[in-house]
């Protein structure tokens, strides 16, 4: 598939704003790209028509922009599926609260993604937009193909583990998941409370936090709800200018599971950052949080027990097998499980703090290694997994190519609350890697 560089969220909310460009011909060539792609991509369950979306356009500061949402996500005009046949003609009756706040700031929504089966491992049909022989990841595969292969200039996804920084790896883009609280959930189909992310796919840093300035939550209705203020993004040579950066580059007791073209992605991006003026040291985190892993998978199946456990009373042969293994699982664990694997959620999301007064970021693998080839696997969240679980802010970034012409790219992970000092240091690590390309 050829891709062509399209122009960023925030320089085409500049050009509408300054009527620059026409919202109605701008609209029309979204279409027509993804007339032209979707039989082979197959990002989307649906799609609204064009006089739909001419029509749909408000004012705001995202007028007249195009923006695909997760099929995990609900939306009032839309069937959402839930990547699930017990749901596929359920249209809900009201929007999820980010739906409804990109409505009322004039964006357009352009239509629904694939997602695994209820966001768990079962794949959809989405295929990697650089080669679709490959997987675009999951469970934001749709999100993440729509933007990568140029539709649309911003979708919505969520993670659980890792389903937003593993599919912006696998698909070349940028994928930020904010700290746990600060997004809102609610009209999302829960996977699991405790960790339900939702977050951003874009093609740049500056894309992702005009989205999130725009869409995080403005108050703490929702449970676990949290507000901060916006992220304010310096130049590049203001945040050197004030001092030196510091990235740490996590070891893992899960490295050799990494490919070597990852490996060198990781060397390579540190490199290139200290060329640009940062500092890395490398860190190794006691096997405590590593427990986190575990600890994760207990609240995960013991909460998706709880959501599942009327669709497997009611619809047992239409739930895949690895929804109903998830459910086994959660049944499996006692209270006691549960109530330990909170307690050291909440322990880890304290205590990380101590490790950014010594780093301002820490560089890690989003995934493995490129997209795995085949579409019955999205690929290993265990280098998401932690952050997932702790809750701390996380962006991915692209960096090169591998071998096979597959993107390659790398994690960086912020302080808990810490979401403006992580997106100014993934500014800063973008620029350094376009070094890279000139």
């Amino acid at each position: 598939m050829t891709m062509k560089i399209q122009k960023s969220l925030v320089q085409t909310c500049e050009l509408i704003r300054k009527d620059q460009i026409s919202i109605d011909d701008y609209l029309e060539q979204s279409v027509v790209l993804a007339d032209t792609l979707e039989p082979t991509l197959k990002a989307f369950t649906v799609r609204a028509t064009l006089p739909t979306l001419i029509q749909q356009s408000g004012l705001g500061p995202l007028r007249g922009i195009p923006v695909a949402i997760k099929d995990l996500i609900d939306t009032k005009d839309f069937v959402t599926s839930y990547g699930s046949p017990i749901y596929q003609d359920f249209v809900p009756t009201e929007d999820a609260e980010i739906v409804k706040k990109i409505r009322n700031l004039g964006g357009v929504i352009f239509g629904k993604t694939v997602t695994t089966e209820f966001a768990w491992r079962k794949p959809g049909a989405t295929t990697n937009p650089w080669n679709g022989e490959h997987t675009p990841g999951g469970s934001s595969s749709g999100s993440a193909a729509a933007v990568a292969s140029g539709i649309v200039p911003l979708a919505i996804g969520s993670q659980t583990a890792g389903s937003i920084i593993r599919p912006a790896a696998y698909c070349g883009i940028v994928g930020f998941k904010a700290s746990y609280g600060v997004v809102p959930r609610a009209g999302v189909h829960p996977v699991s409370s405790s960790l339900d992310h939702i977050g951003f796919l874009t093609r740049s840093v500056a894309d992702a936090v005009y989205a999130f300035n725009l869409l995080k939550n403005s108050s703490t209705e929702e449970n676990d709800s949290i507000v901060v203020p916006e992220l304010i993004l310096k130049p590049v040579n203001e945040v050197l200018d004030k001092q030196k950066p510091r990235f740490a580059i996590l070891n893992s007791p899960f490295d050799e599971l990494l490919s070597q073209e990852q490996v060198d992605t990781l060397k390579n991006a540190a490199a290139l950052l200290k060329a640009s003026g940062a500092s890395i040291e490398e860190l190794s985190l006691p096997q405590t949080y590593w427990g986190g892993i575990e600890a994760l998978a207990v609240l995960m199946s013991c909460e998706a027990a709880v959501v599942h456990k009327k669709h497997l009373e009611q619809h047992p042969k239409l739930l895949g097998a690895d929804i109903k293994e998830l459910i086994e699982k959660g049944n499996a664990y006692s209270e006691k499980d549960y109530l330990e694997a909170k307690k050291l959620q909440m322990r880890l999301r304290q205590s990380i703090g101590n490790y950014f007064q010594r780093f301002d970021a820490i560089l890690a693998p989003p995934a493995t290694g490129e997209a795995p080839k085949g579409l019955g696997f999205t690929g290993n969240p265990i280098f998401c997994s932690l952050w997932s679980f702790i809750g701390t802010p996380a962006i991915a970034l692209p960096i090169c190519k591998s071998s096979n012409g597959l993107p390659l790219g790398v994690q960086l992970i912020g302080d808990y609350r810490g979401d403006e000092k992580l997106v100014n240091m993934a500014a800063f690590a973008e620029a350094s890697f376009k070094a890279l390309h000139n």
